[in-house]
């Protein structure tokens, strides 16, 4: 369909509208404020009816008519296409460079131990990886696609389910030295307590409380001990025999496999309510380079 109006009324319009001023919307256009009234009168004129009430005593911003709040969702929705379009070209004029976002601890504990297996299968794929405890805009941010923690369900993107995992205690086998210590549930009650807060936000995140309600341990007090953000820090803390630490078994992997940890009352299953999902826009789900990446996580997953 071919646009009659040029697209800067267009913009001159919207920016007008959602500052209420001609002179802010010259500001972020870079124009002059004469500039951006000009066109917005062109485009009334091209209309054959007003886009802001004028002539009202007093008035010190710019009020839309009607017609125009009607028409603005629209207008709005047709910039953020064209800027996903513009987006999609400068992805593909990067070449074969894949950007990556994962959380500190994923990537230490997870993702880097075994990413030397994808660039083996991938040698042509560069990846550049984006490690952030917030969660980032795949638009803005330029990612192609990442690993998030939780339900499943996140805004503008795909998830493909990851893994699952299980919580349980973890501690320095240096602490298991002494015959009587940490033989029952009931002995942690004597023990420093690791905390993970990296998702203290999420209400279904596993805590100790909740650990040792599954337990049958309601005397214990579980909010005592060590707080800390970063779920990697939480379980070198537990290495270096700092106290007990609640593991989260995807990140625990590798230090138990290596004996750096020992899990502890391995009878009392845990499962956590949150998993890993692969996430990545829709629009993009063709991309070669995400095609493989996401193959090869759900692989390693698997495997």
């Amino acid at each position: 369909m071919k646009l009659p109006v040029h697209l800067n009324a267009l913009r001159a319009f919207e920016a007008s509208a959602r500052h209420q001023s001609f002179t802010a919307a010259a500001a972020e256009l870079h124009v002059t404020p004469a500039a951006v009234g000009q066109l917005v009168r062109a485009l009334e004129g091209w209309l054959g009816t007003p886009l802001f009430l004028r002539n009202a005593r007093g008035r010190t911003r710019l009020v839309t008519t009607e017609a125009a709040d009607r028409a603005l969702p629209d207008i709005r929705a047709g910039f953020y296409r064209l800027a996903l379009g513009l987006e999609r070209l400068k992805e593909e004029s990067a070449g074969s460079v894949l950007t990556v976002t994962v959380s500190p601890a994923f990537a230490a504990k997870w993702l880097l131990p075994r990413f030397d297996r994808f660039q083996a299968a991938w040698p042509d794929t560069d990846v550049r990886l984006d490690t952030s405890l917030k969660a980032v805009d795949f638009v803005a941010q330029r990612i192609d696609i990442g690993v998030r923690y939780g339900m499943g369900s996140w805004p503008g993107l795909t998830a493909d389910r990851l893994m699952d995992e299980e919580v349980y205690p973890v501690c320095s086998p240096k602490l298991l030295k002494e015959p009587e210590r940490l033989r029952k549930p009931a002995d942690l009650a004597r023990e420093t307590l690791i905390h993970d807060l990296s998702m203290d936000s999420h209400a279904a995140f596993p805590t100790w409380e909740a650990w040792l309600r599954k337990a049958g341990m309601t005397d214990v007090a579980a909010t005592r001990g060590m707080m800390i953000n970063n779920s990697a820090a939480v379980l070198q803390a537990a290495i270096e025999g700092q106290g007990v630490a609640l593991a989260r078994s995807v990140m625990a992997w590798g230090d138990l496999a290596n004996g750096l940890l020992v899990r502890l009352f391995p009878t009392i299953a845990f499962p956590s309510p949150l998993a890993y999902y692969v996430v990545y826009r829709a629009e993009c789900s063709g991309k070669p380079g995400l095609v493989a990446f996401r193959d090869w996580l759900l692989k390693e997953a698997t495997a």
